[in-house]
């Protein structure tokens, strides 16, 4: 259908338009006809006769009401019938790939005028094409999934797999060797973990909780084992298919009997009397992509102790999905294994090592979940700093009032605290050898004050949206999102006194015997 033609109007034209039955009003520039709309409004018609809005500019109460995508809708665009003459837009929304000009929403390195020691002129390449891709390919469906609990879109799952995506999420590496990354921006030899924080939370800056566990996260903390601890057959089989996202993996460590205490498994492996496979019992609880996995890496009591075993899925594996606070897009399910049958070979690292394989994993797991919680905190910081410009109060701006200046001063101190501490621990992954004995202490600390200043944040905001906090839907609807799944960040990958306390173990066990006061 062919759009119709906006006509050039002056705003004495729109101020004869003022009455019940013919009514227009202009927001930003744009002149809409809302007569045959008035009584379909949610908030009533009476909104539209007051008169400061009917044949007026109703921009600043628009905006006092509504986010911006709301005007950008088929069926509100439809009624406008022209632009006010001379004058143009000045408000949009995010432009695919652009950079936010407002304080402390982008990064240090990405804000005008600033430096890092850090990142490279490919790096921000990197991220200019990263941001493009999430921005049209991934945040139309992880709005949608979000919202209607199915699991990613496989169309997106191959168009991330398309350019690799899905092999940089699990870092720098030998996996990455003969692969064209982000369309040949990146060499592999080249890629390295301030590559993989940008693809993190350029994913986080969608605001999506439920759907950022989706998005095959389960691989992220999943593959790893398969990649290190895995013998070469295994590797061949499992990680094409997973990193071509038709089979997904996940980590099945969990138990209703066992979370942080890793040792207190109940799930057993025993080995069939040939000695060819392991006969599987047991169930794994909170597992992240556990309804639609294909593999399972299994953390299992042996004979030998702990080890870990590669499941696919097959006779004697249920999952069942559980309810949790964010959406079920993320797949979180309850994982049966009754009497399972696996070869031997699926055995990753030496029998009775679990504890050692896992351990190797944990660092890394929990720094992506850093990346991604200090980029979705920013976004609230962002949130927040909008809200207060624009919301007024007694008459001003609210950030007019001083104690929501002194929480935004809060916010910002805290978002900024963690990406400064994150940035240095990505540096050191970068040029560390033995990454586990210096850094297990330090990103333990750091996940723990992430998760601890985001929930500080995400309660400040919701006292500056006021009731738009703990509204799904409007202006406040990242704000309640935020605020009910953030405690997510601080129970998967370790609870935060559990963190704290082996980042403080690790820190006295490197105190000098010869150290007095």
């Amino acid at each position: 259908m062919a759009s119709k033609e906006l006509r050039s109007i002056t705003r004495e034209e729109v101020a004869k338009h003022n009455k019940d039955d013919d009514i227009w009003i202009v927001i930003d520039g744009k002149v809409f006809d809302i007569t045959r709309f008035k009584d379909l409004h949610p908030g009533g018609a009476s909104v539209f006769l007051d008169s400061d809005i009917a044949g007026q500019d109703a921009t600043e109460a628009f905006y006092g009401l509504h986010r911006h995508d709301v005007i950008l809708k088929p069926q509100y665009l439809r009624l406008q019938i022209g632009t006010i003459q001379g004058e143009s837009s000045v408000i949009h929304g995010r432009i695919p790939g652009e950079l936010s000009k407002v304080p402390y929403a982008e990064p240090t390195w990405l804000s005008d005028g600033y430096y890092s020691p850090y990142y490279t002129e490919n790096h921000r390449r990197f991220q200019k094409a990263v941001r493009t891709f999430f921005d049209e390919t991934v945040a139309p469906d992880a709005l949608a999934r979000e919202e209607d609990g199915k699991r990613p879109s496989q169309s997106v799952i191959d168009a991330m797999a398309k350019i690799n995506m899905h092999a940089m999420r699990m870092g720098p590496g030998k996996h990455l060797k003969g692969l064209e990354l982000m369309n040949g921006l990146v060499k592999p030899e080249e890629f390295n973990y301030f590559h993989e924080l940008i693809i993190t939370q350029e994913f986080a800056r969608a605001g999506q909780r439920g759907y950022g566990d989706g998005m095959m996260s389960g691989s992220v903390i999943g593959l790893p084992p398969v990649l290190n601890f895995g013998n070469d057959a295994l590797k061949a089989k499992v990680v094409p298919d997973v990193l071509s996202g038709r089979k997904p993996i996940c980590l099945a460590i969990s138990e209703a009997f066992a979370g942080s205490d890793v040792a207190g498994i109940r799930t057993t492996a025993v080995k069939t009397e040939d000695g060819k496979h392991w006969i599987i019992n047991g169930t794994k609880k909170w597992i992240t992509n556990g309804t639609f996995a294909h593999y399972f890496t299994v953390g299992c009591r042996t004979k030998d102790g702990f080890t870990v075993i590669l499941v696919e899925r097959g006779e004697g594996v249920e999952t069942k999905a559980i309810k949790t606070s964010y959406s079920p897009t993320a797949g979180t399910a309850f994982i049966t294994f009754d009497n399972v049958k696996v070869p031997v070979e699926n055995t990753l690292g030496p029998e009775g090592s679990g504890i050692f394989v896992m351990l190797s994993n944990f660092n890394h797991e929990r720094w992506v979940m850093i990346c991604s919680s200090a980029r979705s905190h920013r976004l609230i910081v962002e949130e927040c700093l909008k809200w207060t410009n624009q919301r007024k109060a007694f008459g001003k701006p609210l950030h007019s009032q001083a104690v929501i200046r002194s929480k935004l001063a809060a916010m910002i101190s805290r978002v900024e605290s963690v990406q400064n501490w994150l940035e240095n621990i990505t540096h050191q992954m970068n040029n560390m050898a033995k990454q586990a004995a210096k850094l297990a202490g330090p990103i333990a600390l750091l996940k723990m004050h992430a998760t601890r200043c985001a929930q500080e944040t995400a309660t400040d905001a919701v006292q500056v949206f006021g009731g738009r906090g703990i509204t799904k839907t409007g202006m406040g609807q990242f704000i309640e999102h935020y605020h009910r799944t953030v405690p997510f960040d601080a129970v998967l990958g370790g609870a935060e006194d559990v963190l704290g306390d082996l980042g403080v173990r690790q820190a006295i066990r490197g105190m000098p015997k010869n150290s007095r006061l």
